[in-house]
C-alpha cells in the first residue's frame, strides 16, 4: 500500500501545507477565490469562443513540448478523451493516443481500436487489484483514508487520529475539525479500526477498501509509457466534473508544467453541454476522415491476426460508445446521453452511492450478465475462510441496491409526453 502523509492528503485539497502560518493560509484562500471567479468567467464563454481559446491552448502545449524536445500524446478512456483525440486531429495536432483499453467498457474498446489507439497493458488484473488491494468505493480520497485505517502503523498514527477526530496535532497547530476527518456517515461504517485507540464504537467491514486501483490499472502503466517515449499527455478533464479535478484545474489552469506533472487539459473550461455538442461534431468529422483513422489502425498490432494476416478495417457507425446510448437534445437545446454519462472500469465503485438507478452495475448486468454475476458475487476470495464474494457485499454494506432489477422510466421525446 502506498501511504500519504497527513500533509500530502491535505495538500490534494488545499494546495498548501496544513502547517503553513495562518497569514499564508488566509492569503491562499483569497487567491483561490480569485482563481475560481476567473475560471467561472471562462466557463461562461460562448461555445464558439471556448473552441477558439482552447485551440490556442492546445497548440501552446504542443509548441512547448516541441521546444523542450518532447513528444505529446492523448490518454484515452471514455467519450470525453475520445472526442479530444479526434478534435486535436481536426485542428491539425496529429499526436498518438494510448489507452489501457482492457479495463474499459466493451463499447469503448471497439471505438479505441477503430481510431488506431495504442493499447497499454495494466500491471495488475482487475481481480488481482480487488483481492490484493481492496474495493474502490465512495471516492478516491475517502477510500485512501479508509485504507490507512485498515493498515495501521506507527508512522501513520497521527494521520489515523486526524481521520477519526479531525485533530491534527502539533504539526497541524492543533487544528480542530480539519478536512482530514471522515464524514460521520462513513466514520460509522469504517471507523471501527480505531475503536480501542479513540474510545469510539464504530463499525468495520469484513472487506478491504483501497484507492490503489487506478494506480495499478491505468496510472503507472500510462506514466511508464510516457516516460519511455519522452511524451506528455493531453487529458480530457473538465473542471465542471467537480472534486479534485476541479480544484487542480482551477489552481493550475489548462496547461500545467510542474516539477513532477506536465499535462494539457484543453477541455478544462468546458461544461457537459459543450463536450456533447463537440462529440457530435467530431462524429461527423470522423466519418469524413475515415482514411486517417484506418491508417492509424493498420499501424497497430491488433490489425493482424495471430498468423500475421491483415484484419480489414471496419469503420464505426458512430464514435459515441454504446454505453452512452445516443446524444440527444432537450427542448431547451441542452444535450444529454440516453444511457451512461460516464463510463470506466467495470469494477470501479467510486461515486456509486450517489448514482440513481439504473446505476453502473445495473447497466453492466444489462450489457454483460456473465461479467456482472462474477463481479457482484465471486470476484474476491477470502484468504482465510475461502468465502467468495464481490461488489454485492460492499453495496449491501453501504446501502446501495443492486440485486433487484430497477424499474426504469422510459425516456420519450418531450413532444410525445405532452
Amino acid at each position: 500500500m502506498r501511504q500519504l502523509s497527513l500533509f500530502e492528503l491535505e495538500e490534494e485539497q488545499t494546495g498548501i501545507e496544513e502547517d503553513a502560518p495562518e497569514v499564508i493560509r488566509n492569503a491562499w484562500r483569497e487567491a483561490k477565490k480569485d482563481m475560481k471567479k476567473n475560471f467561472s468567467e471562462l466557463q461562461a464563454l460562448s461555445y464558439e469562443d471556448k473552441i477558439k481559446r482552447q485551440t490556442e491552448k492546445a497548440y501552446e502545449f504542443y509548441d512547448e513540448m516541441q521546444k523542450r524536445g518532447c513528444e505529446a500524446h492523448v490518454s484515452v478512456g471514455g467519450l470525453d478523451s475520445i472526442t479530444l483525440f479526434i478534435w486535436l486531429h481536426s485542428i491539425g495536432i496529429h499526436v498518438p493516443a494510448i489507452s489501457v483499453s482492457a479495463v474499459e467498457d466493451k463499447g469503448n474498446q471497439k471505438v479505441h481500436k477503430a481510431l488506431g489507439i495504442e493499447l497499454v497493458k495494466s500491471y495488475k488484473t482487475k481481480v488481482e487489484v480487488l483481492n490484493e488491494c481492496g474495493f474502490p468505493v465512495i471516492s478516491k480520497r475517502i477510500a485512501g483514508k479508509i485504507d490507512l485505517l485498515q493498515n495501521p502503523t506507527e508512522d501513520n498514527k497521527t494521520v489515523r487520529h486526524a481521520i477519526i477526530t479531525g485533530e491534527c496535532g502539533e504539526q497541524g497547530h492543533f487544528a480542530k475539525n480539519s478536512r482530514m476527518k471522515l464524514p460521520q456517515k462513513w466514520l460509522k461504517l469504517f471507523g471501527g479500526y480505531e475503536n480501542e485507540n479513540e474510545g469510539v464504537g464504530y463499525q468495520k467491514p469484513d472487506f478491504k477498501v483501497s484507492n490503489d486501483c487506478c494506480y495499478w490499472l491505468k496510472e503507472k502503466p500510462c506514466d511508464d509509457w510516457a516516460k519511455s517515449h519522452n511524451s506528455y499527455p493531453y487529458l480530457g478533464m473538465m473542471a465542471s466534473e467537480g472534486g479534485q479535478r476541479e480544484e487542480a484545474l482551477v489552481e493550475h489552469g489548462c496547461n500545467y508544467y510542474g516539477a513532477t506533472v506536465t499535462r494539457s487539459a484543453p477541455f478544462a473550461i468546458f461544461m457537459r453541454n459543450d463536450i456533447l455538442r463537440l462529440a457530435l461534431e467530431m462524429d461527423d468529422w470522423y466519418r469524413n476522415h475515415i482514411d486517417l483513422f484506418a491508417e492509424l489502425y493498420y499501424q497497430q498490432p491488433y490489425s493482424r491476426d495471430k498468423n500475421g494476416n491483415v484484419i480489414p478495417y471496419e469503420p464505426l457507425g458512430t464514435i459515441i460508445p454504446s454505453a452512452y446510448g445516443e446524444i440527444r437534445q432537450h427542448e431547451n437545446g441542452d444535450y444529454y446521453t440516453t444511457r451512461a454519462q460516464r463510463t470506466g472500469c467495470s469494477m470501479c465503485g467510486f461515486g456509486i452511492h450517489i448514482e440513481e438507478r439504473p446505476h453502473r452495475f445495473d447497466r453492466l448486468r444489462e450489457d454483460n450478465p456473465v461479467e456482472w454475476d462474477f463481479y457482484m458475487k465471486r470476484c474476491v476470495t477470502d484468504p482465510i475462510t475461502g468465502e467468495k464474494y464481490g461488489w454485492g457485499k460492499v453495496l449491501d454494506y453501504i446501502g446501495v441496491g443492486w440485486e433487484d432489477v430497477p424499474a426504469v422510466q422510459m425516456e420519450l421525446p418531450i413532444d410525445q409526453m405532452m
